[in-house]
C-alpha cells in the first residue's frame, strides 16, 4: 500500500496518508478512456446553435439584375447563400436527444486509471483542512510556492453527509455545507486554480488538471465510490 505526504496549508509535512492498492495498480483500456472523454465533451455541447437557411431569411425575392442581356451568370433571388444578408448552407440546426450513455463501470475505470497516472507521476498532494476563518488569498498563493504547484491545480474537498434513518437501516446523505466558502473565494484570485467536491469530478477535471491537492476525507470519499 502506498502513502501520500499530508501537509497544513502553510506547505509543512505533517504525516502520511495511506492510499489503496486499487488506485495504485488501475489500468484500463486507452480506447475506453478516450471514449468516455469525448462522451463527456459531447454532453457538455447545447446543441442550441440556430441560423437561417434562404427559405428563412427577411431579405427580398427580387432577382438581382436581369436574367439576360447583362452577360452575367443568372440569379434567382437576393437570398441566396452568395449574397450579403443570404442564408446559411448546410448550416447548423437546434438538435436533441444527443446525449451520449456513458457506463458506470466504465467511468469508474477511467476516473480510477487517471487519479492513478497523478499518482505516480507525484502530482496528488493532500492537505490538511480546507476550511478558513475567512477568504485568504495568501493562504493558497503561498501553499502552492511552498509546494511548488505548477500548471493547473484541482482542489478537492470532501461533501458534508447526515445520517437519516431508512427503516432499520441508517444511510449517509448528502447535504448543503459552506464549510469550503471561504477557501472557494480564496482561489478566486489565483489562475489556473479550481475547487470541485470529490463526488462530482470527472475524467476531463483530471485530465487537464496538472496537479491535484485534495483532503484526506475528500480522497476517503473517492476510494468508498471507486474501490
Amino acid at each position: 500500500m502506498a502513502t501520500l505526504k499530508k501537509y497544513n496549508l502553510q506547505g509543512q509535512e505533517i504525516g502520511h496518508v495511506k492510499v489503496a492498492d486499487a488506485f495504485i495498480d488501475a489500468t484500463a483500456n486507452g480506447q475506453m478512456v478516450k471514449d468516455y472523454i469525448i462522451a463527456l465533451r459531447e454532453n457538455a455541447r447545447q446543441w442550441s446553435a440556430n441560423t437561417k437557411g434562404r427559405s428563412e431569411v427577411n431579405h427580398s425575392t427580387q432577382k438581382p439584375h436581369a436574367q439576360k442581356g447583362g452577360g452575367r451568370a443568372r440569379q434567382g433571388r437576393l437570398s441566396s447563400p452568395q449574397y450579403k444578408g443570404g442564408g446559411r448552407v448546410f448550416s447548423p440546426k437546434p438538435k436533441f436527444d444527443q446525449h451520449v450513455r456513458i457506463n458506470k463501470k466504465e467511468k469508474k475505470a477511467a476516473i480510477r486509471f487517471l487519479i492513478s497516472e497523478k499518482i505516480k507521476n507525484d502530482k496528488v498532494h493532500v492537505i490538511e483542512t480546507t476550511e478558513l476563518s475567512a477568504p485568504k488569498t495568501r493562504v493558497i498563493a503561498d501553499f502552492a510556492k511552498a509546494r511548488g504547484t505548477k500548471g493547473r491545480v484541482l482542489f478537492l474537498g470532501e461533501s458534508a453527509t447526515a445520517e437519516v434513518n431508512v427503516g432499520d437501516k441508517v444511510q449517509q446523505v448528502s447535504i448543503h455545507s459552506s464549510k469550503h466558502t471561504n477557501f472557494i473565494k480564496s482561489l478566486r484570485n489565483i489562475p489556473k486554480t479550481e475547487f470541485s467536491l470529490a463526488k462530482n469530478i470527472n475524467g476531463y477535471h483530471l485530465m487537464v488538471a496538472h496537479e491535484i491537492v485534495l483532503t484526506e476525507s475528500a480522497l476517503n470519499e473517492l476510494n468508498q465510490w471507486l474501490c
